[in-house]
């Protein structure tokens, strides 16, 4: 009978979860309430804890980004990101998702990703390069900025859940992953797919008109019927083509990013208060101490600090950049970090409610499981955050029960990057932006849901970042 109960709970998470998921928005949030209340009112189990800090960190975050994009911050980020790259285009596959993860993490949030995917694909466009190698290992890698970043909404729920491992612990194990997988990411996917000259789907294309050959394309395209027409052999033709190629000056023009004044000002105050926070962490002398229950001097804890810092730092912006309350209000940022606070809190109450009241009869066993094949974790986490599409749920939903199994936290920290799964079906923004943009038709889905131009670099990304955050947990306790 007990068995049968715990499955009927099992139902009724997993079922306001894929309800939520199917809802969209706050969808995902509003059905995880609607499950804790299922659980409490018809199951009768014990109300689990409510993720209160981790909801106020996700707010007080989301108000200081919204401040700073009122203020033009975000466009002064952008615009930063956006030389960087164009600086770059012979070694665009490796700059771009190293760009892509570290303004996510500065950001917290991956929105700040859009406005960069027009800027690659145009770079590699112009410089006759595969967009689907730039775009694809980009698009995967800004993922690993929000488990390596202070403050995303992932992060806020990982902290509170790991404590007390600190925050500086924590980005010191999925930091190094992140960048090593980078950089393994952008090795591997510099070699997929066939150059533009010999992929059908962009000839295809331009034969319809539909996109014009750059020049240096058709240099290259020139130099190699020369070649072959004077009976060199397709390799040499080939080098030959390159050779003819690299002396045509890709298009001149850059994409600019009008920057509002006082743009700058509030990304810096922004990263200042950031800067204060992961100081703090490292340095919990700098956190005020008061006596706790047994007269012992104890540092306030990162949740207060992180809440405290970001809400003064939208302070510090709306009176020094002279923002209107209101406008800040108005911000896309705000209202997407509501829907990430939002599902944080009625998925991870649900996910607290149920694991807390099953314990004996799932969690020890789920534990065990866990236990003895730690690799599973890292499945676990993979695949519930490509059926979720949200970071911050999946955290809430799997990481209690490695926790509640004891396994150690820098294991679980190692493991936690594995919410790149979010790529596993095409249901992201960013992914169909970048499929829509590359007009070369080199990025793109297929009838296979789970095939498409980001499943490479992104299990990739998954079995590198993870590798290197086990060999990371090794030296971080």
């Amino acid at each position: 009978m007990d068995v049968l109960l715990v499955i009927l709970q099992a139902a009724v998470v997993l079922g306001a979860i894929v309800m939520g998921v199917r809802t969209g928005g706050i969808g995902l949030g509003l059905w995880g309430v609607a499950g804790t209340l299922v659980l409490i009112f018809v199951f009768r189990l014990a109300p689990g804890s409510p993720p209160v800090d981790a909801f106020f960190i996700v707010i007080a975050v989301i108000t200081a980004a919204s401040a700073m994009q009122a203020a033009g911050g975000i466009d002064y980020l952008v615009s930063i990101a956006s030389r960087i790259i164009q600086a770059n285009p012979s070694r665009l596959t490796y700059v771009a998702p190293l760009v892509a993860f570290a303004f996510t993490a500065l950001a917290g949030t991956s929105n700040i990703f859009f406005a960069l995917i027009p800027v690659i694909y145009e770079t590699a466009y112009r410089n006759g390069q595969r967009p689907e190698r730039s775009l694809a290992a980009a698009t995967v890698t800004s993922a690993l900025g929000i488990t390596a970043s202070p403050v995303s909404a992932a992060m806020a729920a990982y902290l509170v859940l790991a404590s007390p491992f600190s925050l500086v612990q924590i980005l010191s194990i999925t930091i190094p992953a992140a960048i090593v997988a980078c950089l393994v990411t952008s090795f591997v996917q510099q070699r997929i797919g066939k150059e533009l000259l010999d992929d059908p789907e962009f000839l295809k294309r331009v034969e319809a008109g539909k996109v014009e050959m750059p020049a240096v394309l058709v240099a290259q395209q020139t130099a190699r019927a020369e070649a072959v027409a004077g009976g060199a052999p397709h390799g040499k033709a080939a080098r030959q083509a390159k050779k003819a190629a690299a002396a045509v000056p890709a298009g001149s023009e850059k994409i600019l990013h009008e920057v509002p004044p006082g743009g700058a000002v509030s990304a810096w105050i922004f990263v200042v208060a950031i800067i204060a926070v992961v100081l703090m962490g490292l340095f919990p002398a700098l956190r005020p101490a008061f006596p706790n229950a047994d007269g012992d001097l104890v540092a306030i804890g990162m949740s207060p600090v992180i809440e405290m810092f970001m809400f003064t730092a939208a302070l510090v912006i709306i009176l020094v950049r002279k923002v209107p309350p209101a406008d800040v209000m108005k911000q896309p940022l705000l209202s997407s970090g509501i829907v990430a606070a939002i599902a944080l809190f009625g998925i991870a109450w649900m996910a607290d409610t149920f694991i807390s009241a099953n314990k004996t009869t799932i969690v020890d066993p789920l534990g065990d499981l866990v236990t003895a094949v730690p690799i599973l974790l890292a499945v676990a986490l993979f695949v519930m955050a490509g059926l979720t599409t949200s970071q911050s749920a999946t955290t809430n939903t799997i990481v209690p029960i490695a926790l509640a199994a004891g396994m150690p936290i820098g294991v679980i920290t190692a493991m936690w990057p594995s919410l790149v799964g979010v790529w596993l079906f095409p249901a992201n923004g960013s992914q169909i932006a970048a499929v829509e943009t590359d007009r070369t038709g080199s990025t793109r889905l297929s009838s296979v849901p789970i095939w498409h131009s980001f499943t490479i670099p992104m299990l990739v990304s998954w079995v590198s970042a993870v590798a290197a955050g086990l060999l990371m947990s090794l030296v971080i306790r």
